[in-house]
C-alpha cells in the first residue's frame, strides 16, 4: 500500500493499492478485488515493461486517474525499473521524477468530468459538512494565497463510490487546466498536489509518495 501526494515530511497522502503482477488477477475479478480493498483506487499493472495498467475505484473502472499513475510510476521505479510512459486505457501518459516529486502529464479531458466550484474562502471549504447536494463529482476549492498559487480543495466523488477523496490527481488535472497556471493544492486532511500547464493543452500533475506496506 502506498500513500500518494504526501507532504515533504511524509504526512498525509491518499492510500493506493498496486498489484505489480496485475496480470495474475483475472480481469473479471478485478472489480471485486478493488471493492474488497476499499481504497479510492486500486491499480493492476498488466505489463511493467510497457506501463500497461488498469485502474479501479470501489465501484467502477477509470480510463485515467492521477494518484494511481503517480503512485504506480514511483513504485515501478523502486521495485522494477523506471519507465517513461504509463498506458492506462485513456492513452499514453508520460511520467518522470524531478527533485523528489513524481510527475505525470495528461489531457484534462481524459479525467472524469468534475464540477469545479470556487468557494468564497478557504474557510468555507474547511467548513463543508460533506458533499454538496446534487453533484456526483465535485471539486470545491478556494484560494489560500492567490498570488502564490496555493489552493485549498476538497473533492467529493460519490458517483465513483467514494464519499470524499483524500487527494485527487484527476481533479488537479481539471483545476490546473481551468486556472492555467502553476498551483499547489492542499486537499483532504493533509495532502499536497502540484499542477502546472504542460505542452499542447496538457497538464502536469506531481506529488510525493510513501510506501506503507508490502504484501505477497
Amino acid at each position: 500500500m502506498l500513500r500518494v501526494f504526501t507532504t515533504a515530511g511524509g504526512e498525509g497522502g491518499n492510500p493506493l493499492g498496486v498489484f505489480l503482477d496485475g496480470a495474475a488477477v483475472p480481469p473479471e475479478e478485478r472489480q471485486a478485488v478493488a471493492t474488497d480493498l476499499g481504497f479510492s483506487e486500486t491499480v493492476f499493472v498488466d505489463d511493467a515493461a510497457t506501463g500497461a495498467v488498469r485502474i479501479f475505484t470501489p465501484s467502477t473502472e477509470l480510463a485515467m486517474a492521477g494518484h494511481p499513475l503517480v503512485g504506480t510510476s514511483w513504485l515501478l521505479a523502486r521495485e522494477r525499473t523506471a519507465i517513461d510512459v504509463l498506458r492506462p486505457p485513456a492513452g499514453e501518459v508520460p511520467t518522470w521524477s524531478e527533485d523528489g516529486v513524481v510527475w505525470i502529464r495528461g489531457r484534462p479531458e481524459w479525467a472524469p468530468d468534475f464540477v469545479l466550484r470556487e468557494a468564497g474562502s478557504a474557510q468555507e471549504v474547511e467548513d463543508l459538512p460533506g458533499a454538496p447536494p446534487g453533484e456526483g463529482l465535485i471539486d470545491v476549492w478556494a484560494w489560500i494565497d492567490e498570488p502564490g498559487g496555493v489552493v485549498r480543495s476538497r473533492v467529493f466523488p460519490p458517483d465513483l463510490g467514494i464519499e470524499e477523496d483524500e487527494a485527487t490527481g484527476a481533479a488537479a488535472l481539471r483545476l490546473g487546466a481551468h486556472l492555467a497556471r502553476p498551483i499547489e493544492i492542499h486537499q483532504g486532511r493533509g495532502s499536497e498536489l502540484l499542477a502546472r500547464p504542460g505542452p499542447a493543452g496538457t497538464v502536469e500533475v506531481g506529488g510525493r509518495v510513501a510506501l506503507d506496506e508490502v504484501r505477497e
